[in-house]
């Protein structure tokens, strides 16, 4: 059957699809099942008690909570009545909340916990359109969810529902997502059912997918991405399991043994760390083997181009080391979606050879997610680039400074009241100013650059710091970094050690800390990253070696601001925070 709204996924889901796991979570430790019956039902409440308070088509709904199948409950009940949603990250800081929730005059809002409650408490005489609070977990003073879907039951209206149903087209508004923007206030893009569907469909056979699979779902919902892949898996009837937390990740994937997942590159850093210090412990033969995997891995090409003796030596490994690694994971991973930010080339090597593949995309809100996917086939896939354009959709690079420019079905509405912002990004003739630098080589898309971050030193040439950043990253005891130096002699960085993986190489090597600042002042943990940087500097032109860096004990985050919650570095902020050390490092000439 042809879907061309959202919601009309879910007759699609009760013909052909009528099973009893399609949403999954977990309540007091336990996974707890909703049916596609009961997504229905639930969906149909959600839509029934909005009207029953007074809302009506055109007005917004927030919903500001980790994901959870409520979240899905609140998302179609709010489209099947002509009612757009607002998501909103919990994370985020009081003045880009008052902003959004007053932009869009959300009547009605959503949450998950007390902390989104105290923001909301905070804010109460700010907020003046919104009217109903509704709480997903039980908090003293606050409707709770299930209260709101009974007045929904006993005020059902589906000769209304209906109505309404049948009036809304596939160009209606579906939802507004603001977006978490590195500098100034957020901005709403506005995205149709139009615009979802159509990636949906054209992205369908990015991957194998069949309606026994389970997903494993913990990126936020309210991030398009994340959005964009629910849909997707709700399209092909595959079951979705929420994750508790990014902590239980490996947990929840040996209980549910998932298909696929999400993940941003710093996810599978971490996950890839973790391999890599489980190897680090081993000793003798085992130590030897584990490191001839890794190293075999490293060199990894598709379509067995490294030859027939490099195809034995990696299926002896995967038998004596890379199953583990999957194991790791649930033993049934098909394939990880990978998005956000550039996934590091090393990274996708090692994970394909280990049989995990990854399959990176590139879009931005503004684009409803994919612009271009590597795909599951192997010839449609390239380790470095960002995958082929999809179908429906047309790439050229601007000829003035290499800048990605898109159309598309996917392309946004525009911005939410903001005609001269849509104007800015969308030019005359219709294409999108995507703001990245790329090349297509081979058919295939390369991000080289983010234009607004790239800086000139001050001999005038240009550095990009996110290629640097990435190499830095490579060193698991190095967390997080940004590269600095615009208008300077040369370029440095400010580096946050991870000081986590250091603790277990401080007890492997009998090395006495007593705390983390302790750990920090460590000349081994100085001089490891030392070497990396050195190692970084070698394979880097002159002009963008760094000369100089700064270690600073510290942790840049979503809530104190110099973090968006997709992990993309705030860097104005970070400037602005550390001034002293920038200062510091660029005092003495070079």
């Amino acid at each position: 059957m042809e879907i061309k709204r959202v919601f009309d996924i879910l007759e699609k889901l009760k013909a052909y699809s009528p099973k009893g796991d399609i949403l999954n979570a977990k309540e007091n430790k336990q996974w707890v099942s909703y049916s596609v019956e009961d997504f229905i039902n639930n969906v149909n409440y959600v839509s029934a008690a909005l009207l029953s308070l007074g809302l009506r088509e055109g007005d917004n709904v927030a919903i500001m909570s980790g994901n959870l199948p409520q979240w899905n409950f609140v998302d179609y009940g709010s489209q099947q009545v002509a009612m757009p949603t607002a998501p909103i990250y919990p994370t985020i800081n009081n003045d880009d909340l008052k902003f959004i929730l007053n932009h869009c005059e959300a009547k009605i809002i959503f949450i998950s916990d007390k902390a989104v409650l105290k923001k909301l408490v905070t804010l109460e005489k700010e907020l003046p359109h919104l009217k109903h609070v509704i709480s997903f977990n039980k908090i003293e003073g606050v409707k709770h969810f299930s209260e709101f879907l009974e007045s929904g039951k006993q005020n059902q209206s589906p000769n209304e529902i209906n109505a309404i149903k049948n009036k809304i087209i596939e160009t209606d508004l579906l939802t507004i997502l603001y977006t978490s923007g590195t500098t100034g206030t957020p901005k709403g893009v506005m995205i149709s059912h139009f615009n979802l569907m159509s990636n949906v469909t054209i992205c369908q056979n990015i991957a194998p997918f069949t309606n026994h699979w389970r997903a494993l779902s913990f990126l936020p919902l309210n991030h398009v991405y994340e959005r964009f892949l629910n849909t997707l898996y709700l399209f092909h009837g595959v079951s979705i399991y929420y994750a508790e937390s990014i902590e239980t990740i490996g947990d929840n994937c040996r209980e549910i043994s998932p298909q696929i997942f999400v993940a941003v590159p710093r996810v599978l850093e971490r996950v890839l760390e973790r391999i890599s210090s489980a190897g680090e412990k081993l000793t003798g033969a085992r130590k030897k083997i584990f490191d001839w995997s890794f190293s075999l891995a490293e060199r990894y090409e598709h379509l067995g181009k490294n030859g027939p003796w490099y195809e034995l030596q990696r299926k002896i490994c995967d038998v004596m080391v890379y199953k583990k690694w999957r194991a790791a994971i649930g033993g049934k991973i098909v394939a990880v979606a990978s998005g956000g930010a550039a996934l590091n080339p090393r990274l996708d090597r090692i994970f394909s050879c280990a049989k995990i593949n990854l399959l990176q995309g590139y879009g931005l809100t503004e684009t409803c997610v994919a612009i271009s996917v590597n795909r599951f086939e192997f010839n449609r896939r390239k380790f470095g680039t960002v995958g082929v354009v999809v179908e429906n959709s047309e790439v050229k690079i601007a000829e003035e400074d290499g800048e990605i420019l898109m159309k598309g079905p996917s392309l946004m509405m525009g911005y939410y009241k903001n005609e001269e912002a849509t104007r800015e990004v969308i030019d005359k003739d219709g294409w999108f100013h995507t703001g990245d630098i790329g090349v297509i080589e081979g058919g295939f898309l390369k991000i080289t650059d983010r234009k607004k971050e790239i800086f000139k030193n001050s001999a005038g040439k240009y550095i990009s710091p996110i290629a640097i950043e990435n190499k830095l990253k490579e060193s698991k005891y190095i967390e997080q970094c940004m590269v600095i130096g615009e208008g300077q002699k040369f370029a440095s960085a400010i580096i946050i050690p991870s000081l986590a993986n250091f603790k277990e190489y401080c007890e492997m090597h009998a090395i006495q800390w007593s705390d983390n600042n302790t750990m920090f002042e460590q000349e081994e943990l100085k001089k490891i990253i030392a070497e990396h940087v050195k190692k970084v500097n070698s394979s880097l032109a002159a002009f963008e070696q760094l000369k100089r860096y700064q270690l600073i004990n510290d942790v840049w985050g979503i809530e104190t601001g110099e973090i968006t919650p997709k992990l993309s570095l705030r860097r104005k902020v970070i400037a602005e925070k550390n001034k002293a050390v920038i200062a510091k490092i660029f005092s003495v000439g070079d």
